[in-house]
């Protein structure tokens, strides 16, 4: 079963399927390039192409008002509840992701920047990274991604993102690991953009999960 037919199981819609195909994309392009210590190519790309795959339950009711979607929005918070990083990481599990992926997709996330910059692990380094270059409609620089960031969440007061200190200092934690992938790779971050990456997102489509399982 390749990725796309296990975002159509889930219902994903298709701006989330891009999402984490444009984040593999970007780790791979990395990839390719890197001269660094040894990582695990093939679990970055895994944690990437399923690494918010419980994001349904960050989209609003008002996304759209198709019923079918809104059956299955229902079923994603019966199911899971409401905690996204939580069904991420038991939908990860599900679909065949090892103990040490899950350790890689529990630790990537934005909040955990300072851990992250200060980790050993190019593999969480790199997923964190990848996913922080991703907004919605591309690629962008991190700064200017997290800045938008910063406006995006500043009423949702349960966010990191909502304080001001917190999250200036999560910029700039990003941007350090920035410098330390940088320094092991053979191209610069403007290197990585939505030309640089489209026909990595294709073959990604055909990437079969189960066949590294």
């Amino acid at each position: 079963m390749n990725i796309i037919e296990i975002y159509n199981k889930y219902h994903l819609p298709e701006n989330l399927q891009m999402h984490m195909l444009r984040v593999a994309a970007c780790s791979n392009l990395i990839i390719d390039n890197w001269k660094g210590p040894q990582i695990d190519k093939q679990a970055i790309i895994r944690v990437s192409l399923l690494h918010d795959m419980g994001n349904m339950l960050k989209i609003p009711e008002d996304f759209s008002k198709d019923e079918e979607f809104l059956k299955i929005r229902k079923k994603y918070f019966e199911k899971y509840g409401t905690n996204e990083h939580e069904a991420n990481l038991e939908i990860g599990n599900k679909e065949g992701l090892s103990e040490k992926e899950i350790v890689i997709l529990n630790g990537k996330r934005s909040r955990n920047n300072e851990e992250t910059l200060l980790s050993n692990s190019y593999e969480i380094k790199i997923c964190a990274y990848c996913d922080q270059r991703v907004a919605p409609n591309g690629v962008e620089g991190i700064k200017d991604r997290l800045e938008n960031a910063k406006v995006r969440y500043k009423n949702r007061p349960l966010s990191v993102w909502s304080n001001e200190e917190k999250a200036n200092h999560l910029i700039e934690c990003a941007l350090g690991i920035e410098r330390q992938i940088m320094e092991h790779c053979s191209i610069l971050p403007e290197d990585i953009n939505d030309e640089s990456i489209e026909e990595y997102i294709e073959k990604l489509k055909e990437y079969d999960i189960k066949d590294y399982k």
